[in-house]
């Protein structure tokens, strides 16, 4: 069956329900070694090339999966097998957390996009840390087969943003032995006055009690695991211009962008709040990745995400100044297949290059 053919009975469904269907599944099958092998086998690039070195991490080629898709670090093993360069998990919050009432996600197939307003709904620290210490013994058994893991942690909704820099750290504490890196989500519009957190002086406090926390840490998997930054794409020059500065100083790299709050991309009024992913938010996020890195300068590494469907914006993304890329809207509306065509449009720009 296609995926075209699939994706159009998936979008009968609710796309929460749809969601959880589909990523059951996929647990399923990664529990069954020859069923992950086949799905290796199928849509895994075994032609393209393009392997990256970040922050001492080697990636087998720079296409992630965004934080959002895999909240619970139940997915890694099919998301490896699919081919993504790297799983960012996520968004965990130190406490579980239900997130804002369903309905929460809504579809826009012909503008390919999305709105989510699911608010940070999640197990919680302590559940998601335990499934990713089992992954950390499995890679160690086969790491030919371990990619790099990020993990993305925010605050709980009751927290308030005098107690957030704590919350980011007692989360950091539980989470960072067993990934190699944290993005810390300042972010999201879908939490009540967290994007206040990216105000300079909130966020230099969070960066700075994680980076000190940072040298107690025994980290499981190694590496000098960085700390990165993930920002909104509404911001404006002068907002923009100050984190830069702040993350520039402390952390090891941002990540650009989160979903917008800005539905006028959509063309018409939506009728619900939350944040628009998909190809709406391509040139907004690319267009603030652009003036990242002119802020930042040369050598910062920067995560590019925002309405990446084809390869040729995969490439865009690179050339506007991204180490690294990662997608999630995209992947919802192209299938199993979707990091394999990235790659191998990566790889043939880089081949014509040569």
């Amino acid at each position: 069956m296609s995926y075209r053919l699939l994706r159009s009975l998936f979008f009968l469904l609710d796309p929460e329900t749809a969601h959880y269907f589909a990523t059951s599944q996929m647990a399923r099958l990664q529990t069954m070694p020859s069923c992950l092998e086949g799905v290796e086998g199928i849509f895994r690039s075994r032609t393209a090339r393009i392997s990256r070195t970040v922050w001492g991490l080697e990636f087998q080629n720079p296409v992630g999966i965004a934080a959002g898709f895999d909240k619970n670090a139940e997915l890694v093993a099919f998301l490896r097998a699919l081919g993504f360069g790297f799983v960012e998990v996520g968004t965990i919050t130190l406490r579980p957390q239900s997130g804002n009432p369903r309905p929460r996600m809504f579809r826009f197939p012909s503008q390919r996009a999305l709105i989510n307003r699911l608010g940070f709904n999640n197990d919680g620290a302590e559940v998601v840390a335990r499934r990713l210490a089992l992954i950390a013994e499995d890679d160690r058994a086969t790491p030919e087969r371990a990619t790099p893991i990020f993990a993305n942690i925010g605050k709980n909704r009751d927290v308030s943003l005098e107690d957030a820099p704590r919350a980011y750290l007692q989360t950091y504490r539980v989470i960072a032995p067993w990934v190699d890196g944290v993005v810390i989500n300042v972010s999201s519009p879908n939490t009540p006055s967290l994007r206040d957190l990216q105000r300079p002086e909130n966020l230099e406090e969070i960066i700075r009690i994680l980076v000190a926390e940072r040298e107690e840490v025994r980290f499981v998997r190694g590496g000098r695991h960085p700390i990165l930054v993930k920002i909104a794409p509404d911001l404006t020059d002068g907002q923009l211009a100050e984190i830069a500065e702040v993350c520039r100083n402390l952390s090891d790299g941002m990540v650009a962008t989160n979903t917008t709050v800005d539905h006028s991309l959509l063309g018409f009024d939506p009728g619900e709040t939350g944040g628009l992913s998909g190809d709406p938010l391509f040139r907004t996020s690319t267009d603030l990745l652009r003036r990242l890195r002119e802020a930042a300068g040369p050598g910062y590494p920067l995560i590019g995400v925002g309405g990446i469907r084809t390869g040729a914006q995969a490439l865009e993304k690179l050339e506007a100044g991204a180490d690294l890329i990662q997608a999630y809207t995209g992947f919802i509306y192209e299938g199993p297949s979707f990091p394999r065509r990235l790659m191998e449009s990566l790889a043939k720009a880089e081949e014509s290059r040569r």
